[in-house]
């Protein structure tokens, strides 16, 4: 019967691969039952990605990690109780003759004594930028005579080009663990890579060793034809609306008065209403709502009536509305926005563009999963039929078109629609927001914020996947503070709904 830990959280998993954050797991004394639920992610993992052809090579690689960082952190402990320092060559070699006996003799003592010590054993996955990462982390800092042992078996393990080669060759067994690193070497060359795709190092806290490699390359042809099949579909998605780019150049001429472009919105009823509702709504929080067109350029002005044609627009031409998902989707989107809006004006104020543009960027980031989800079904039907003829995974092919790629995706759109690039520069680098412009990465910061922020409200990320250097920009240090900046986005937000509800209720 399978413990009860194995059953996990897949929803996780592929918000993460979504996100391009990390998942970690943390243990102090890995009995077996967090082994198999560390791997059981793993699988989940590689199986969401459809990377599954390195599921059984990744196992045993894992397995090697975590038992040789197991092992690390059992050997402070043991040279502790022995008084023995484990940085004198001496005492080394005398606490390592004794070692693997005394510790298997008596495991648990030596298991209680190293939770005890807050020594513990980490697990990270990631997947960004088409890369996979997975690392073991423990805080048992590397020793310069483990870190050139561990480099003298890599340089072993590259003259064999076979485990029998490995086995049959004279190597030193004296803790155990050189056969195993060789091992997981051949591993990853059956996968293609080789030692370089290996690393292991120290930071202030931990040693780290981690395994980097791209997304299978097997496959590249068949996912740059569900790419093909995208930009097909992006270029066929129909031109932004007339009626908001004539509003759009008008803005664009220095000589156009506020009062022509208010004469010109009053003009279109329908784009009045849109206009009015979204100025009204919950993003903006005005305390009097606005009666007429003139009134909403004065309050916003002429960047953030441009911005709102480019929402509307975009709104109806994608067509939300069109499916549940959809709405889902505008609901998040609407919440992004009000977060991030709201955190522009509280950390960047001095930057009015900023502010101005967080709304309209926080609205479209996800502009690129609807392509997908709702809006143009003949997609789904072409890529049906790549999965088909290829033999990829519906599953995989989604993920990738609707999850790690929709930043391109929306981009692209927004390129096709001539939006302003600070506009398609957020969508595109929301997730990753160290590649946008210098000029645009606080933005764009903001909106990869204010996304988690909301993910995390629905516990679908957890406070470690953040990226801290940005929290730490905010001077958000702890998850105590995270909690508090996200519970006040989340009441403002509510209290502006109830506030609407009530206004529309009275009238």
């Amino acid at each position: 019967m399978q413990p009860i830990a194995l059953n996990i959280d897949k929803s996780k998993i592929i918000t993460a691969i979504h996100s391009g954050v990390p998942l970690s797991v943390t243990t102090y004394t890995l009995p077996h039952d967090m082994e198999m639920y560390m791997t059981a992610i793993l699988d989940a993992f590689l199986d969401t990605l459809g990377q599954q052809h390195m599921t059984d090579y990744l196992n045993y690689c894992l397995s090697e990690l975590l038992n040789n960082a197991k092992k690390a952190n059992m050997k402070r402990i043991y040279f502790k109780e022995q008084n023995l320092d484990i940085t004198n060559p001496d005492d080394y070699k005398k606490g390592m003759r004794t070692f693997k006996t005394d510790t298997m003799n008596n495991i648990w003592y030596y298991l209680k004594l190293q939770k005890e010590a807050g020594l513990y054993i980490k697990m990270m996955l990631q997947c960004k930028n088409k890369e996979i990462k997975l690392s073991v982390r423990n805080n048992s800092l590397l020793i310069s005579s483990e870190y050139e042992r561990i480099q003298d078996k890599l340089k072993q393990a590259r003259k064999f080009n076979s485990l029998d080669e490995a086995i049959s060759d004279v190597l030193d067994s004296s803790e155990g663990a050189g056969l195993g690193l060789v091992i997981m070497i051949l591993m990853l060359r059956k996968l293609g890579f080789d030692e370089t795709h290996y690393q292991i190092y120290t930071t202030k806290q931990e040693t780290v060793t981690q395994l980097t490699f791209p997304l299978q390359k097997l496959e590249s042809q068949d996912i740059h034809g569900v790419s093909q099949t995208i930009l097909n579909a992006i270029e066929n998605i129909p031109q932004f609306p007339e009626n908001i780019n004539a509003i759009n150049h008008l803005i664009a001429n220095p000589e156009t008065k506020l009062s022509d472009i208010a004469l010109h919105i009053s003009r279109d009823a329908a784009l009045t209403a849109d206009l009015l509702k979204m100025v009204n709504s919950v993003s903006y929080g005005l305390r009097v709502p606005c009666q007429s067109i003139p009134e909403a350029v004065k309050f916003i002005g002429i960047r953030g009536i441009r911005n709102l044609m480019y929402s509307i627009g975009s709104i109806h031409n994608i067509g939300y509305e069109k499916s549940e998902s959809g709405k889902q989707l505008l609901l998040h989107s609407n919440k992004v926005a009000f977060y991030a809006y709201n955190l522009a004006n509280n950390f960047a104020a001095d930057d009015r563009k900023l502010v101005d543009d967080s709304y309209v960027c926080g609205l479209l980031h996800d502009m690129g999963k609807m392509l997908f989800l709702t809006a143009y079904p003949s997609i789904s039907k072409h890529v049906a039929d790549i999965s088909a003829q290829r033999g990829i995974s519906m599953q995989m092919i989604e993920n990738l078109y609707a999850g790690i790629s929709h930043g391109e995706i929306g981009a692209l759109i927004a390129e096709q629609w001539n939006f302003p690039s600070v506009i398609v520069n957020v969508i595109r680098y929301h997730h990753t927001p160290g590649n946008a412009p210098e000029k645009q990465q606080r933005l764009t910061e903001f909106i990869m914020l204010a996304d988690m922020i909301e993910h995390y409200q629905c516990n679908e990320i957890d406070f470690y996947q953040f990226d801290m250097d940005i929290l730490q920009s905010i001077g958000i240090t702890t998850e105590g503070r995270l909690k508090k900046l996200s519970e006040k986005l989340h009441t403002a937000y509510q209290t502006e709904l109830l506030r609407l509800k009530e206004k529309s209720q009275s009238k």
